[in-house]
């Protein structure tokens, strides 16, 4: 039987549970005591939510990247519950609390299948609302799949360095790319040495990945705000002029941070904030509008 249960506000979003993590799936183990969510495959997802204190305009599911977990997102998620949005979201397989060997997946669609059965899950319980997304890195690319997947039925995305081209400087395996992110979030954190034999399936899930991407960019007709760094050393950024020009969206917009790295959410002061208020205006302004034409 599937559980779903709801958990407001995060326990410790400086945690970062990948550190010493071998979680796997656990079979025959009791249900966790962490809020989650049973995926298709019988594994256990973390979940977290932000409910706003009045009735909420749209419901937003936040994709983490690789290597991380969906608490580093809370203060992206609080800005969107003072938007009286209801922001939640899920530990991918393989990344933080959840179940799954660490930073590796069979199948990318595994990502985009849990985020969807998410959405399904919340919607139920919220029908009627419109659904937003908004992924960075490999979570960017998960977003831009659901939404390939199922055009037409959500409101819109922000994106915020989206994995659509890896950068040639970066090693193209999750693992790798994930231990860069991790490097500079916690530079002091020692990952060991990685096997690349060992991870070949992974190399190739990635570009698996990559290539869905640019396959499913006609799909996109939804409106989306793409937020990319110049400098990005992880995802180039020629993905996002990539991105401009493939999706059918009538409603795009790219905006390019001139020396920015690649975490433009975790950048200097004054990339920062600006993200956070380009992401503050774009959903004020779309939520209104998809409201606008909700019935009463």
């Amino acid at each position: 039987m599937q559980t779903h249960q709801r958990i407001y506000g995060v326990e410790d979003p400086s945690r970062m549970p990948e550190e010493g993590s071998p979680r796997q799936r656990l079979q025959n183990n009791p249900v966790p005591d962490f809020p989650h969510l049973l995926n298709a495959d019988g594994q256990y997802l973390f979940c977290q939510y932000w409910k706003p204190s009045r009735p909420p305009k749209a419901l937003v599911f936040v994709s983490h990247g690789a290597g991380e977990h969906c608490g580093r997102y809370d203060d992206l998620a609080r800005m969107l519950m003072e938007l009286d949005l209801l922001a939640f979201a899920h530990d991918h397989v393989g990344h933080g609390r959840s179940d799954g060997e660490r930073l590796v997946v069979s199948d990318f669609q595994i990502f985009v299948r849990d985020v969807l059965h998410h959405v399904d899950t919340m919607q139920k319980d919220y029908p009627g609302l419109p659904v937003f997304l908004l992924g960075h890195s490999m979570g960017g690319a998960i977003a831009i799949l659901a939404a390939a997947e199922r055009p037409g039925h959500f409101a819109g995305m922000a994106l915020i360095a989206p994995l659509v081209l890896p950068s040639p400087e970066s090693a193209t395996t999750f693992k790798v790319l994930a231990a860069k992110v991790l490097n500079l979030v916690l530079p002091n954190l020692s990952l060991g040495a990685v096997d690349f034999n060992i991870l070949s399936r992974n190399r190739e899930e990635l570009l698996n990945a990559v290539s869905r991407v640019e396959r499913g960019m006609p799909k996109l007709t939804l409106p989306f705000l793409l937020l990319q760094g110049s400098d990005d050393h992880l995802c180039d950024n020629k993905g996002a002029y990539l991105l401009m020009d493939g999706a059918k969206s009538q409603d795009k917009t790219l905006k390019v941070y001139e020396g920015a790295y690649h975490m433009l959410h975790k950048e200097l002061p004054e990339v920062t904030n600006s993200v956070f208020h380009e992401i503050n205006m774009w959903f004020s302004q779309r939520t209104a509008e998809t409201g606008a034409r909700c019935p009463p």
